[in-house]
């Protein structure tokens, strides 16, 4: 055995369990474990501008990896800035470790100098978190922390080390340190019989592929088993790319707000639905008497007490996702001449992918939004991995953007914090240092952490930001129009120092510019394709963020609505392929009701 700190004894777990990659900032009470990190060298530290942006980069580290991602602070003001990003990661079941430096033990009851009981208040919103008091105590208590993180349904965890147990040597070989295994439940043969046997009466089944199936690394047997038994798949926004966009089996996302016309129709017509590894959303559900209606519902999901918790399913079955799509292939391979043919219904999915489309393509100064995603389409390849989070930017993106691949599209999607997407994209861009990464955010996402650009600059972590500019909270703007009010919503101002923002406040391309990144301003769609292309020369020149500032209309409202049947359009809809160039299939009839809907916004 050899004596060591217990901090050298953690850098030396933390290489063993796969977890190298930390984004964080150093305190005093959290300087031993800096100095262990400085000595061990395999462990790459990210310093962070705000704690918070720390614990949203090692989430987006996570999500793009499927990794874990450390956040590292003090236990004071620190870990509780870290709470949020907790949140975020236990809300869309991301595991990341959070490390937190506290003061000595012995003066944990004096109100010791930013000494605060960070256990309990980040009980609420981890998997497990736990205050160390014995050095003893340090090897067990990690192992058992990623077993917990990697066990059922994923999850961020939190230990706070006193700077004293910190300190502390203990007898430590790390040959004899081994990981725990995780425990993931799977489903039996019997389980999936009765699953294949509820297909079996289905002339409309349609497949709702969830964020778990992203967490099992499963997308090749999803799209295997829709394959082998010609089942569409409708994915969640949290599964955005399990099955690609383009595939013919792809039906399009359903939902309220971030979805397509195409998909919501396939889905009213199916007649069993199989969810695997999804929550059913109230984004994604809507209307629950609307969504359910007279359907047949299969529900496979890690988290047993996720099964009926929105509602009760016809079947519910607690499985691992990847686990139950293996079973699910091996039987269905059995039975597949017993099961009906669905051919003729997965063609009209598919075909349907060719009606129904909203117009993109508007010349309007200002610019409208959807004009800059169809441009996005054009301009970043099928390897491009987006990031977002919350706003009508997001929505509107998922309604129109196209993501080729699992891990492509990184969301924070229950919790939707503002200012996640800027540090997440960072994180995305250390666990991806070779692809491009396109993050998507409204002016008021982009200014709620807008001093992490810094860390991409001082780190060289190019990613393209493009940031839809309509100087307004507009997606709290739209829901206020049914209080008939647009109250504290707006951020525009004349802006004395720059009085080229004409009146929409913030210069972003200075502030992008002060803080060591590059930028660009485009206020003429004409130029949209010119100004990405631009981006990315800046990124791969200069190995910076680039900021794509795109000077909107302040009023757009994005289609969305109460229930799957109910989704109100205030744009324009495509009525020939020119008005929507860059859908995934070209339209090829004007539907029922495709006629130009009246602009209602509010005033």
């Amino acid at each position: 055995m050899t004596r060591m700190r217990t901090v050298d004894a953690i850098a030396l777990i933390l290489e063993k369990e796969g977890a190298t990659e930390a984004f964080g900032l150093p305190g005093a009470a959290i300087n031993p474990f800096y100095s262990a990190m400085r000595e061990h060298g395999g462990i790459r530290h990210t310093l962070h501008r705000h704690v918070e942006g720390a614990s949203h980069a090692a989430d987006g580290y996570s999500r793009a990896t499927g990794g874990i991602g450390i956040c590292v602070g003090t236990s004071g003001p620190a870990g509780t800035d870290m709470i949020t990003g907790l949140y975020a990661a236990a809300a869309d079941s991301v595991p990341i470790l959070c490390i937190t430096g506290q003061a000595p033990t012995s003066v944990l009851h004096k109100e010791d100098f930013q000494a605060v009981d960070i256990e309990s208040i980040a009980k609420p919103v981890t998997k497990y978190a736990s205050t160390i008091l014995e050095p003893g105590l340090v090897p067990g208590t990690f192992a058992k922390a990623f077993q917990i993180m990697r066990s059922a349904r994923p999850g961020p965890v939190l230990l706070d080390l006193p700077i004293n147990v910190q300190m502390a040597e203990i007898e430590f070989d790390i040959d004899a340190y081994e990981p725990l295994p995780a425990d993931k439940p799977a489903a039996s043969r019997v389980q999936i019989e009765k699953v294949l046997d509820l297909l079996a009466g289905a002339e409309k089944p349609l497949i709702i592929a969830g964020g778990g199936v992203i967490n099992a690394n499963a997308s090749a047997q999803l799209v295997e088993l829709a394959e082998l038994l010609n089942i569409p798949v409708s994915p969640t926004l949290m599964a955005w790319g399990s099955i690609p966009d383009d595939h013919r089996l792809q039906a399009g996302m359903v939902g309220i707000q971030t979805h397509t016309r195409y998909g919501n129709v396939s889905f009213l017509e199916s007649d069993v639905v199989l969810g695997i590894g999804n929550r059913w959303a109230n984004r994604h559900t809507g209307d629950l008497a609307t969504y359910r209606g007279e359907r047949k519902f299969v529900h496979i999901d890690i988290e047993a007490t996720q099964i009926g918790r929105v509602f009760s399913p016809d079947l519910g079955i607690v499985s691992d996702a990847g686990a139950a799509l293996e079973q699910l292939l091996t039987v269905a391979r059995e039975r597949k001449a017993s099961l009906p043919d669905w051919s003729q219904w997965a063609d009209a999915c598919t075909a349907r992918k060719g009606t129904l489309h909203r117009k993109t393509n508007f010349d309007n100064i200002p610019i409208k939004p959807q004009r800059v995603y169809q441009e996005m389409n054009s301009a970043f390849g099928r390897d491009t991995t987006y990031v977002s989070t919350i706003g009508l930017s997001q929505i509107a993106g998922a309604q129109m953007l196209h993501v080729y691949g699992p891990r492509k599209w990184i969301n924070a999607g229950q919790a939707g914090p503002l200012g996640w997407t800027g540090p997440a994209a960072l994180g995305v861009v250390r666990g991806k240092p070779d692809e491009t990464v396109v993050a998507l955010s409204g002016d008021y996402d982009f200014q709620f952490m807008i001093e992490e650009l810094a860390v991409g600059a001082q780190f060289h972590l190019p990613y393209i930001h493009v940031v839809v500019n309509n100087s307004y909270l507009g997606l709290i703007r739209q829901s206020q129009r049914g209080f008939d009010m647009d109250y504290h919503v707006s951020l525009a101002f004349d802006n004395i120092n720059s009085p080229e923002t004409k009146g929409y406040g913030v210069d972003h391309v200075k502030v992008a510019e002060g803080l060591g990144c590059k930028a660009v301003r485009i206020e003429d769609p004409a130029d949209l394709a010119a100004g990405f292309t631009e981006a990315n020369r800046l990124a791969d020149e200069h190995r910076v963020p680039v900021v794509v500032e795109v000077i909107l209309e302040r009023v757009t409202n994005i289609s969305m609505g109460g229930g799957l049947d109910s989704v109100n359009e205030f744009e324009d809809l495509a009525l020939t392929a020119d008005d929507a160039p860059t859908a995934l299939t070209p339209l090829t009839e004007v539907t029922e009701g495709a006629e130009p809907a009246p602009a209602l916004a509010s005033k």
